[in-house]
């Protein structure tokens, strides 16, 4: 597939052309096929179901990353055009980019489509049989629990946020708990006390968001894996409570 400029400034224009009216009520469809916009996307839709059975090929996860981050490539400029033209469209290449964006772990590219999907209740391919919220709730607390320097403490707030009040089961909001948990606890051992843009209460008042997170996330699921994290967050509160006079 051409990689030129011109071709990737067509597709962002067809893009944008390609949601519904934008209006507040309007139901995210597919792009007309007998436009312009709806052609390319048939065009493009062929393309990455061809990717897809590739990656079918080869069983190895590791292997498929290298992959996937070359057949990002190729949607890139559409994806930009759908999103910049904020309007409801029922797009499977948006949607599967955002999974391999996780996948590739390109989490703030990923929170840039996943705000868009969540704003016009785009639903994922059926093949991954989540919703939306779901799976970038549990998909990216996995991530932040598997390794947690990977995912920065501000994405996982903000997914909190975005998805908090959406219908999933306990144990995938649990997941997101758990990883705010921690990360607000590490936040709080890395506390600089010099740091004057810090929270008032300084590291006492990280510490204790991260209590309350994994307070939350043992409630919603009690094997969820966090006692000894509360164990620790209360300590660590303890440790940092003011010393009364002695």
């Amino acid at each position: 597939m051409s990689y030129s400029p011109a071709l990737r400034n067509r597709q962002r224009k067809l893009a944008a052309l390609a949601g519904g009216t934008g209006t507040p009520k309007a139901r995210a469809v597919e792009p007309d096929p007998g436009s312009a916009a709806g052609q390319e996307y048939a065009v493009l839709r062929a393309v990455l179901h061809d990717n897809l059975r590739k990656l079918q090929d080869v069983e190895s996860h590791e292997a498929r990353i290298p992959m996937k981050r070359e057949f990002l490539q190729e949607f890139r400029a559409w994806v930009i055009g759908v999103i910049d033209a904020d309007r409801p469209v029922q797009d499977e290449i948006v949607m599967t980019c955002l999974v391999w964006l996780i996948d590739c772990e390109a989490f703030e590219d990923a929170l840039v489509v996943g705000r868009f999907a969540l704003k016009h209740g785009l639903a994922l391919p059926e093949r991954y049989n989540r919703t939306t919220a779901c799976f970038l709730r549990e998909e990216i607390a996995e991530a932040a629990l598997k390794s947690p320097a990977a995912v920065p403490h501000e994405i996982l707030v903000e997914i909190d946020q975005l998805t908090a009040e959406a219908d999933m089961p306990d144990q995938a909001k649990a997941k997101l708990d758990k990883a705010l948990g921690r990360s607000w606890i590490a936040r709080a051992a890395d506390f600089d006390p010099s740091d004057e843009t810090g929270p008032a209460g300084g590291a006492a008042a990280f510490a204790s968001q991260g209590l309350t997170h994994l307070q939350r996330a043992l409630k919603l699921n009690a094997k969820v894996g966090v006692k000894k994290d509360i164990e620790r967050a209360e300590k660590m509160l303890r440790d940092l409570a003011p010393k009364g006079d002695e």
